[in-house]
């Protein structure tokens, strides 16, 4: 539960290497040390890393096997969150970006993307919901994107994952909001990340830094939706209304 000053103090990062997950987290060790964070994510080095960068900056870390691949290890990693004390805050930020053309002529990679970005979303969704339910509070994070808005030819795939991903939790939000739990959908732009690495950057791109502090400000502000950078609502709400033979000969 959050302390007396309204601050964050148990987290949980569903995929905790995310780069925009761990800056998130690193946002709110800057208001308070002591942060209990969760980081749910494959065991190897960069989850052990990741922890020793939170831990040195303050944080308490539990590190909890989780793979969105393997859905048998959904609920135990959300079970051993909250097995500590209630949870404040829980970012849902699986997610594969993947070989755009691939993804749509290989079943094996279509469905593993699907698995990852939406399914283990979903899943991970019904299961935080329950348990913030239970204990009247708390803030999911989920981790949407711009893509998801108006998939575009060069990446539909994974723009379909996250805009399937994105209807389940604006839904989830109305569905929880009188339990006393609110629900957040994060729409970035083009990040510079690893997953990003090699592409050329997009307009408007940003770094995991910047988007965690959009994320944290519209926490505290109890907002249900929100793009980083902000200018990309506008940007996106002309987009949806261009006609397709228009749309599909932009350069995007």
């Amino acid at each position: 539960m959050k302390d007396a000053t309204g601050n964050v103090q148990r987290v949980l990062l569903l995929g905790g290497t995310s780069e925009i997950a761990l800056a998130t987290a690193e946002r709110l060790l800057a208001r308070r040390r002591g942060v209990h964070v969760t980081l749910a994510a494959r065991p190897g080095p960069r989850r052990s890393t990741a922890a020793a960068a939170l831990a040195a900056r303050g944080a308490q870390v539990d590190e909890v096997d989780f793979d969105a691949g393997e859905s048998r290890t959904w609920q135990s990693a959300v079970e051993a969150a909250f097995t500590g004390g209630d949870v404040d805050v829980a970012v849902v930020a699986a997610g594969v970006l993947g070989d755009p053309e691939r993804a749509w002529q290989d079943l094996d990679a279509a469905l593993a993307m699907v698995q990852v970005n939406y399914t283990a979303a979903v899943g991970c969704g019904v299961l935080l919901a329950g348990a913030m339910r239970a204990q009247g509070h708390g803030t999911i994070v989920a981790l949407s994107s711009v893509a998801g808005e108006r998939p575009r030819r060069s990446n539909f795939v994974y723009g379909s994952t996250k805009a399937g991903m994105d209807a389940f939790f604006t839904g989830l939000g109305d569905a929880v909001r009188d339990d006393g739990v609110h629900v957040l959908v994060v729409r970035p732009g083009f990040v510079r990340t690893a997953m990003t690495a090699g592409l050329a950057p997009a307009p408007l791109a940003q770094d995991p830094a910047q988007v965690a502090e959009v994320i944290v400000s519209a926490i505290d502000a109890g907002q249900d939706t929100v793009w980083s950078p902000a200018v990309l609502r506008w940007v996106m709400s002309v987009l949806r209304h261009l006609p397709r033979a228009v749309f599909r000969r932009l350069p995007v």
